[in-house]
């Protein structure tokens, strides 16, 4: 074989290791989301998002809860049998207010459990689908978020409290708009989180929970943690099982293209004193 062979085998395989590799965790995707439904006897559906990062031009993608998400959601759903519980595996920071509510109302009209599981994060419209809910199951450190909407770059709440502050006659007509604008869209989002919430709590207790999570009580990345949520009321467990979190691990951030940066370690347990566990080749064992 000539070194020009060579040189052209070693271009062919990095073009084609990246397929693979995409392959390779589809496969063990498949393999362990059926292992968690044979031990759960449920349905399991996952809405991850990870920042894209674009090979060629290198630049973020953000990923969000839209129109699609909630197509497929819906699609799982009503290929469940209604006595089959759903466990819905969440890692968003958030989206479309439309999509949410689309998936939160299926998930609420779902006979049988749904369990959502939040092993890192589901802020925003991710919380607002947890909401619905029979169980939220989250780790120690995970955490929720409030759903006050956003219009562009401004919480709705805030612009309503720029009209409170400020006379009317200095306030231009755009920010006129965007707070009349913003006053229903807090309504709307709030009767939609109490409707979802009633299904556990009593009418008072979730129109109260739905105003602090919709009114702009805090800042809209303002982390709820389980022990937040448990004290609103929600019905919340931080009984995270590991394979949920073994599943998270194979949807992992894209690699940037840029170096530096990041965080590095073994990707082995660690228990007690011992030392992570080497194979005959003196590389760590990898679970």
């Amino acid at each position: 074989m000539s070194t020009g062979d060579i040189v052209w085998m070693f271009f062919i395989f990095s073009a084609l290791q990246p397929m693979l590799r995409r392959q390779f965790l589809e496969v063990l995707r498949v393999r362990k989301i059926s292992q968690i439904e044979r031990e759960r006897q449920s349905r399991v559906i996952l809405l991850v998002h990870r920042q894209e990062t674009m090979r060629f031009l290198g630049f973020p993608l953000a990923r969000y809860i839209d129109i699609n998400d909630s197509e497929d959601v819906m699609r799982a759903i009503q290929m469940t049998d209604a006595d089959v519980p759903i466990d819905l595996v969440l890692h968003t920071p958030g989206g479309l207010v439309l999509a949410a509510l689309q998936i939160a109302k299926a998930v609420r009209e779902h006979k049988a459990k749904v369990t959502v599981f939040v092993p890192h994060h589901a802020m925003s419209g991710g919380t607002l689908i947890a909401l619905a809910a029979d169980e939220i199951v989250m780790s120690k450190h995970s955490m929720l978020g409030p759903i006050d909407p956003q219009l562009g770059d401004s919480p709705a709440a805030s612009l309503i409290k720029v009209l409170a502050d400020k006379p009317i006659a200095k306030v231009d007509d755009r920010t006129l708009i965007m707070a009349d604008v913003g006053r229903k869209a807090i309504t709307q989002v709030k009767q939609a989180a109490c409707e979802l919430l009633t299904r556990r709590l009593s009418a008072e207790k979730a129109g109260a929970v739905a105003d602090t999570l919709t009114s702009g009580t805090w800042t809209h990345d303002y982390p709820i943690w389980a022990s937040v949520a448990t004290s609103l009321g929600l019905p919340v467990s931080t009984d995270m099982p590991h394979n949920v979190l073994k599943l998270l691990k194979l949807y992992p951030q894209p690699v940037r293209m840029q170096s530096g940066g990041g965080v590095e370690y073994l990707p082995v347990e660690r228990r007690g004193s011992e030392g992570p566990k080497m194979d005959a080749f003196g590389w760590p064992r990898v679970p």
